[in-house]
């Protein structure tokens, strides 16, 4: 089971060969992957770079048990480490140091070049989370084979998903992306929620988090794969609790219209 997935720099999401055939790195325990500009003659990267202010071997990844560790080859530049999840926050790899580890489930690093900045994305859908009912010295501990986060915006997305079968399990409604989008725009977080947003998030709860096996069925066009890629996701979540009635708190409240007074 990986560890880390590592996209690097162009348009393709979690799933989805990239065109330059430059696909995406799924790391296990242990696994080290080198980046930067790479070329001919030098030691190849697995995670190319290819803008000339960046080292030929800028840095390394090191997926460990449930987190992942930043190297920076580099002597004189700093390389920055955002939380996607997160407002603004990021923590910063100094020149040399090695080994820093990444406590973000959602990551971009971002380096310095001379087109302005060149960055790739890290997801670590392995995060262990405490499991109340473990007691010390009782083993090793059970490692939950969907851990997802309550507080990430995924998972609020996999709540508006599952919202209408929660409140009547009779109802087969599945909402759309766009309905996705407008249930959580009233949240804080989600203010600048958008469809292409909501359908990143999807995409990264199929492929990463609850590894759905989506294959593309005969004649079925692109929106029939969204719809039943939807259906999977919330059959899996109901069926094995992963979403739950107490989960509904989570989004925005329903405004019920008042009643209008009668005439007069």
């Amino acid at each position: 089971m990986e560890t880390i997935i590592v996209q690097p720099p162009g348009p393709s999401r979690p799933g989805e060969a990239r065109p330059d055939g430059n696909e995406l790195l799924r790391m296990g325990p242990g696994d080290l992957a080198d980046f930067g500009r790479g070329g001919p003659g030098h030691r190849q990267v697995s995670i190319a770079l290819p803008d000339p202010g960046i080292s030929r071997r800028a840095g390394r990844l090191e997926a460990a048990e449930d987190y992942w560790r930043l190297s920076n080859f580099s002597r004189n530049t700093a390389y920055a480490v955002e939380n996607l999840e997160g407002a603004g926050e990021y923590i910063t790899v100094a020149p040399g140091r090695l080994g820093a580890p990444v406590p973000f489930e959602f990551s971009r690093i971002v380096l310095p070049a001379l087109s302005g900045t060149v960055d790739f994305k890290v997801f670590a859908p392995q995060h262990a989370y405490l499991d109340e009912r473990s007691s010390p010295g009782a083993g090793d501990l059970t490692v939950h084979p969907y851990a997802l986060d309550a507080s990430a915006k995924y998972f609020l997305v996999l709540v508006a998903l599952c919202e209408p079968r929660l409140r009547d399990p009779s109802d087969g409604t599945l909402p759309s992306v766009g309905d996705i989008a407008e249930r959580l725009r009233p949240l804080e977080s989600c203010r600048g929620l958008t469809r292409s947003a909501v359908n990143y998030h999807i995409d990264y709860l199929s492929f990463a988090k609850l590894r759905l096996d989506v294959g593309d069925e005969p004649g079925a066009d692109g929106s029939a794969r969204t719809g039943a890629k939807r259906a999977r996701l919330v059959s899996l979540a109901l069926r094995f609790g992963l979403v739950r009635e107490e989960h509904l708190v989570l989004l925005p409240s329903r405004r019920r219209p008042l009643p209008q007074p009668s005439g007069a």
